[in-house]
């Protein structure tokens, strides 16, 4: 993607309100589509950000990677709202409890925060009891995490090449990773190989219908210019084959909707009546709960 990021903005918002539009066309309420269509004449005559372009200069929107992303955000990703979190995270939880009363004694094991970022989960997993491993590929993030959760053990790793021995824990939490990679397999035969025999794994990330609708993460750097991080969408199709290829059998999948969190300081805040319009009843997160055959 090139070009001005005023007028990038200008295309993700008028999309937006498209997009709103074309969802409520039929069962608009009385001023909707007026409101849409005097937002979309406005931003095509004032595109958002034009009079703050000194803050984010002209030129190329470029792709920043996952990697550099995370390290500019590591100081202040768990102080930001995040409404794909707030969703996800309930879900997620609620499946960890689920996993630890099947334990002897409701006792918690041994658990794996698989790209664990500054440790929401592992904190979760060792509050439940668990003797926790939090793996990340991210110093920035790992730094937060071993800061935020000193009974936890962080190692640097990839989900591709975990660095766990095979069936080194009972259970292995994936938290919003996988958007990330081009190719779910890989990492989905090293979160099956870790886990013990009978052992699940839960695994979350954006819904496969934002990641269409979307595609992308803007991102603002220290510079103010704006980048974007891409998202790869994973059908559940794609999701299925791997699970089975990998010796997983889902148990249960739980798509959690869309809660009215606008991304804090985003273009979405300025159109809030249409972006909240156009995610409306969709699905912000998807979490699958999977066993390990025996």
């Amino acid at each position: 993607m090139s070009g001005d990021p005023g007028r990038c903005l200008q295309d993700l918002a008028i999309g937006l309100e498209g997009l709103a539009l074309l969802r409520h066309a039929v069962d608009c309420p009385d001023g909707f589509s007026t409101a849409r269509r005097d937002d979309i004449r406005h931003l095509l005559e004032e595109p958002p950000g034009e009079q703050e372009a000194g803050a984010a200069p002209a030129g190329c929107l470029a792709e920043i990677a996952p990697l550099t992303a995370y390290a500019s955000w590591a100081p202040t990703y768990d102080s930001l709202p995040n409404g794909l979190i707030e969703v996800e995270e309930p879900a997620v939880h609620a499946l960890v409890d689920a996993a630890r009363s099947r334990l002897p004694g409701g006792q918690g094991g041994r658990a794996l925060d698989a790209a664990c970022g500054t440790g929401r989960h592992a904190a979760a997993l060792v509050a439940r009891g668990y003797a926790t491993v939090g793996v990340d590929e991210s110093p920035a993030m790992l730094a937060v995490a071993r800061s935020k959760v000193p009974h936890a053990r962080f190692e640097t790793g990839q989900l591709e090449q975990l660095p766990l021995a095979d069936g080194a824990v009972d259970l292995a939490v994936c938290a919003l990773a996988f958007t990330h990679l081009p190719d779910i397999s890989a990492a989905t035969a090293e979160l099956a190989r870790v886990v013990v025999p009978g052992g699940r794994i839960i695994i979350s990330d954006p819904h496969p219908m934002v990641c269409l609708l979307q595609s992308k993460l803007l991102f603002a750097g220290a510079d103010g210019r704006l980048s974007f991080m891409r998202y790869h969408t994973h059908l559940p199709g794609e999701c299925l084959a791997s699970f089975a290829q990998a010796g997983l059998t889902v148990v249960s999948c739980h798509e959690p909707l869309f809660n009215g969190r606008l991304p804090a300081g985003g273009f979405e805040e300025a159109i809030a009546p249409a972006a909240r319009a156009a995610w409306e009843g969709i699905p912000a997160a998807i979490v699958w709960e999977l066993e390990r055959s025996g």
